[in-house]
């Protein structure tokens, strides 16, 4: 049959129906692990596993329809750019969210919301600005500085330096989720810990989960970049990864100065404003 428009019609798919199953099951093995249900650990690793196996199964399929099979033309194109630039948006109002919460708590104190021993943990706890949050912001800085070295390169055709800076910026990434994992380990507080404590293992944690997400997204791209899938005309998975990664920089920048700056000088601030309402 003719084709008489520019739009990539797909092909029928079991993997949106897999991944949906996968991740209902993974959701309902995570709520039965955090309410203490036997088993469901494990059934929570399994299932993630599940799911990143549909994922991968289902990117491949994507990758082959892009680079092989010829079907994503400037109009498929443009609408891709268009649907990821909107997923950013939502993420970032997601990320808005939760920095208004922070910013709303901090500013009105209140002990009905701070919890008892707030105050005291966060005084005399080792997250201080200057330590491993400062260390990591010049991680991440470094790291979108080796991805643009890395595009500059791909633009110009080519593909060692673009290979070595997607190297580099994957080395820096681990290295963040390290240094992230290691201040975790060192807190003296924990989610439970009052607001704060919520909202900073919310704001860190989300954070960290898109790092993840984004080292992945850029590792797919590195693969590709070895196997001779990406040229300096047709890299749009690339860039879409490039987007994504300057993205979660930015926010990190946003949550340095907001929570590791001003928000531990603002508990400084407030415990005393607070010390007459916590018993």
């Amino acid at each position: 049959m003719r084709k008489y428009h520019p739009f990539h019609l797909v092909n029928l798919s079991p993997w949106p129906l897999l991944s949906a199953v996968a991740l209902f099951n993974l959701v309902v093995s995570f709520v039965g692990y955090m309410h203490g249900y036997e088993g469901f650990f494990e059934d929570f690793f399994f299932h993630f596993f599940n799911l990143a196996l549909v994922a991968g199964f289902w990117w491949r399929d994507v990758i082959r329809e892009a680079t092989f099979g010829g079907h994503h033309t400037k109009a498929v194109q443009k609408g891709l750019k268009m649907g990821f630039t909107l997923f950013l948006v939502s993420e970032g109002m997601l990320f808005f969210s939760l920095f208004w919460a922070f910013f709303y708590l901090g500013a009105h104190p209140s002990g009905a919301y701070l919890g008892t021993h707030w105050a005291e943990h966060i005084l005399n706890d080792t997250v201080q600005a200057t330590h491993i949050p400062l260390f990591n912001t010049f991680v991440l800085l470094w790291s979108g500085a080796t991805l643009t070295w890395s595009h500059y390169g791909l633009l110009r055709g080519r593909i060692t330096p673009a290979v070595e800076g997607l190297f580099f910026t994957l080395l820096l990434g681990l290295i963040f989720l390290f240094c992230q994992a290691l201040e975790y380990r060192n807190a003296r507080f924990d989610i439970s810990d009052g607001v704060f404590g919520s909202t900073f293992y919310l704001l860190t944690g989300f954070h960290g989960v898109h790092v993840l997400v984004g080292w992945i997204f850029l590792g797919t791209q590195l693969v590709r970049l070895g196997s001779g899938h990406l040229s300096s005309a047709r890299h749009l998975g690339y860039e879409m990864a490039i987007w994504y990664w300057h993205f979660v920089d930015v926010i990190w920048v946003f949550l340095f100065f907001a929570v590791y700056v001003w928000g531990t000088r603002s508990v400084s601030m407030s415990s005393a404003e607070v010390g007459g309402v916590l018993p």
